[in-house]
């Protein structure tokens, strides 16, 4: 497997309309990034670029230390990069079996050797007897698992998958991102998922890359993605937040929720905080020091865990989320306090959140 390298690509479409703006991303060798981000922020038209269907305006692309694109004559056609392509519906040929669908792209030699099939079959989760079945007879996330062992088929350097799990109902798209995963890193793949599901990118990545507006602006592991976002956009697209004006002082936030503790030496003054639902506790008024009072404005129960929506004297509406055990009642009055540390972005002189630098 191999280490993709993009350095500085850029592309435009139409009247000079930029999709991408100069994008650097490493994808170390038998890791597996997730590019995330919402619709028409190019991750689709990187992946095309990387994969040989679209050229770079500028920039390179880098299998290994082989460069695949960028520059007059240097562009590598799409059949001979050694890249396994996953779309988003599978694209599995329907006029050939399960097999003949696998085995599509190996040599004559291989393909009329049933191990490998037999093999790629068990490493995506499915019984070899599916084998001589057509595309229809399979389910969506059955169809999904053929298209990957499609695309392992060949031993390809590197994989990708553009949001292969997006048309699945909730229970299969767990499942079979679960057995991609665990296909995946059996073989040692190098792999990049194009997706906007953040709990997707979250739970299946080595890293996380989020891109806006053309740019890459956040390249992390999804923990310190989720625990240290590199702005308030990318907070509240990577997880539910809770954002409040606040004054700095001294370390101490002071806003809606009362006097919380922030990361990191801030400078006293003007601010905004970041705070997850999760961070929220709720209980019986008067029971806690430092505590603040809000009106429960209703509760979303989703079985293991519950959204409780609070209407807070000065700040409108926050969310905590809860275990699912007891919960509490709308309109009931519940104390909120807060556990662990909030984060800190600046606020601009028009009391907008002040923009940081992309990375790439």
């Amino acid at each position: 497997m191999s280490s993709l390298t993009v350095t500085g690509v850029t592309r435009s479409f139409g009247a000079g309309t930029p999709v991408l703006r100069g994008v650097d991303l490493h994808v170390p060798s038998g890791s597996f990034t997730a590019l995330l981000g919402p619709s028409g922020c190019g991750k689709t038209t990187l992946l095309r670029i990387v994969a040989g269907f679209d050229e770079p305006d500028a920039g390179t692309v880098a299998l290994g230390d082989r460069v695949v694109a960028g520059g007059p004559g240097r562009s590598v056609p799409a059949r001979r990069r050694g890249i396994g392509f996953v779309p988003q519906e599978g694209g599995l040929f329907p006029h050939l079996t399960v097999a003949g669908n696998i085995s599509f792209g190996l040599p004559r030699r291989q393909r009329r050797d049933g191990g490998r099939v037999r093999e790629l079959l068990e490493l995506v989760g499915l019984d070899a007897a599916l084998a001589g079945r057509s595309p229809h007879q399979l389910s969506g996330g059955q169809q999904q698992r053929v298209a990957v062992a499609r695309a392992l088929a060949p031993a390809p350097s590197l994989v990708l998958l553009d949001e292969p799990f997006s048309s699945l109902d909730a229970a299969l798209r767990e499942e079979t991102r679960t057995a991609v995963s665990a296909a995946l890193a059996a073989t040692g793949a190098t792999a990049v998922l194009v997706t906007h599901d953040q709990a997707e990118a979250l739970s299946m990545a080595d890293q996380v890359a989020v891109m806006r507006h053309g740019r890459l602006v956040q390249l992390t592991d999804p923990r310190t993605l989720y625990r240290s976002p590199q702005d308030l956009d990318v907070a509240t697209f990577v997880g539910e937040a809770v954002v409040l004006d606040a004054d700095v002082r001294g370390g101490t936030a002071h806003c809606a929720l009362g006097a919380v503790p922030v990361d990191g030496g801030y400078p006293d003054g003007p601010a905004r905080v970041l705070l997850r639902p999760e961070q929220l506790r709720l209980s019986t008024p008067g029971s806690a020091p430092g505590e603040v009072v809000a009106r429960v404005d209703g509760v979303d129960f989703f079985g293991h865990d519950a959204r409780v929506r609070l209407a807070l004297p000065t700040a409108g509406t926050v969310s905590a989320r809860l275990e699912g055990g007891e919960l509490p009642t709308t309109g009931a009055d519940v104390a909120v306090t807060v556990r662990g540390t909030a984060l800190v972005f600046p606020v601009a002189a028009t009391g907008v959140p002040a923009p940081l630098q992309p990375l790439g």
